[in-house]
C-alpha cells in the first residue's frame, strides 16, 4: 500500500514553527512530507537558519508527481511578508483551504498545522483552532487529546472562560468523549484505555443541593462502563495526579482546559501532541503556540513536533 504523505501548514509566518520544522526534518520519516507555504518566506527563513535542504515545488497538477522524502515537498501560497495581523491571517486561511481539500478527496488522512495568532484568526467566533476546523469538515463530536505514551489528557470543556463551564457540563457530553476517546484508542493504539474522570467541584465536594459530581459526573460513568468503557470516577483533580494515581491510568478526563492540561504539561512539557480525536482524518498539533517573541532566535524546543510526525509516520 502506497505510503499517505504529511501535509503541514505551518501557520503563522511569524511564529516559531519553522524554525522547529527545520530541526526535525534533519530526521528520517517513511512518510514524504508536504509543506502548504509562501516559497518566498520559505526561502528567507532557510537562509536565516542556515538550514541545507533543497525544496521540491509542486505544481497545480502536484497530485502525480514525485515526492521526495529528503527534501521540502512545497505547494506554493503567495504570501506579501506583511506583518499586518489581517494579512497574515487571510495567508493561514489560504495554506488550510488546499489542505482541507486535499483531504476530502482523499490525498491523504495525515494533517499537522502550526500555531496561529487565535484572537485575530478565530475573532472570537470559534474556542480554538479545532472548534473551526471541526466547522470545515461539519464534525459536530469530537475530543481535544493531549496525548503521551504514558498518560493523555482530555479537557471536556476546551478554551470556555471558567463562568460558563458548569452551564455547558452534562451527562450527554460526558459519553461523547468517553466514546469518541475509547475508540480512537481501539482504532489507532490497538488497546482498551484505562479512562479517570475527575469530578468538577473541589474534592468533589459542593457546599449547594445540587451536588455535580454526584448528579451529572457519576451518572455519566456508570453507563458508560455498562457500554464496556473501562472509566472510573470522579476523582478530586487536586490528587488523581499523584504518581501512584495516574500510574493506574492511561488517560484523565477533565471537566475544564487547565484542570488537566495544566498537570499534564507540568509533567511533560514538550513531550505531547494535541491529536483532534473522532475527526475523520488524523489532525495533530505541536503542544505550544505561535511564542512570537522567541521568533528568529533559534531556541526553540522541536520536540513536540518530533512526536507529531512520529505519529503520524506509523500510521
Amino acid at each position: 500500500m502506497k505510503i499517505k504523505p504529511i501535509i503541514i501548514v505551518p501557520g503563522d509566518p511569524y511564529s516559531i514553527f519553522l524554525e522547529i520544522f527545520f530541526k526535525t526534518f534533519t530526521l528520517k520519516y517513511k512518510s514524504p512530507i508536504i509543506l502548504i507555504y509562501s516559497k518566498n518566506d520559505l526561502i528567507f527563513q532557510i537562509k536565516k537558519f542556515k538550514f541545507k535542504k533543497k525544496i521540491n515545488l509542486l505544481n497545480r497538477n502536484f497530485l502525480r508527481e514525485n515526492l521526495k522524502n529528503n527534501e521540502i515537498n512545497l505547494i506554493n501560497v503567495e504570501y506579501d511578508g506583511s506583518k499586518n495581523p489581517k494579512s497574515r491571517t487571510l495567508f493561514v486561511k489560504k495554506c488550510l483551504q488546499i489542505a482541507f481539500k486535499l483531504i476530502k478527496i482523499g490525498y491523504t488522512h495525515k494533517f499537522i498545522n502550526g500555531p496561529i495568532d487565535k484572537y485575530e484568526f478565530l475573532n472570537r467566533k470559534y474556542l480554538g483552532m479545532t472548534e473551526y476546523i471541526s466547522s470545515k469538515f461539519k464534525q459536530k463530536n469530537f475530543a481535544m487529546l493531549l496525548f503521551n505514551s504514558k498518560l493523555s489528557v482530555c479537557p471536556l470543556t476546551t478554551h470556555l472562560p471558567l463562568k460558563n463551564v458548569v452551564k455547558k457540563i452534562d451527562k450527554k457530553l460526558i459519553l461523547i468523549n468517553l466514546k469518541i476517546i475509547n475508540k480512537f484508542y481501539l482504532d489507532y493504539l490497538k488497546f482498551k484505555p484505562r479512562i479517570a474522570v475527575t469530578g468538577l467541584n473541589p474534592h468533589c465536594e459542593s457546599i449547594d443541593k445540587y451536588n455535580e459530581d454526584e448528579k451529572i459526573i457519576l451518572p455519566a460513568i456508570k453507563e458508560a462502563s455498562k457500554m464496556n468503557i473501562n472509566v472510573k470516577g470522579p476523582y478530586s483533580a487536586d490528587t488523581i495526579f499523584l504518581k501512584q494515581n495516574r500510574e493506574k491510568f492511561d488517560v484523565i478526563i477533565g471537566m475544564y482546559h487547565d484542570q488537566v492540561i495544566g498537570p499534564f504539561k507540568t509533567l511533560f512539557e514538550y513531550d505531547a501532541i494535541n491529536v483532534s480525536a473522532g475527526f475523520p482524518f488524523l489532525r495533530v498539533t505541536p503542544d505550544h503556540g505561535p511564542n512570537f517573541i522567541m521568533f528568529g532566535k533559534n531556541k526553540s524546543n522541536p520536540n513536540s513536533l518530533i512526536r507529531c510526525l512520529d505519529f503520524l509516520d506509523k500510521r
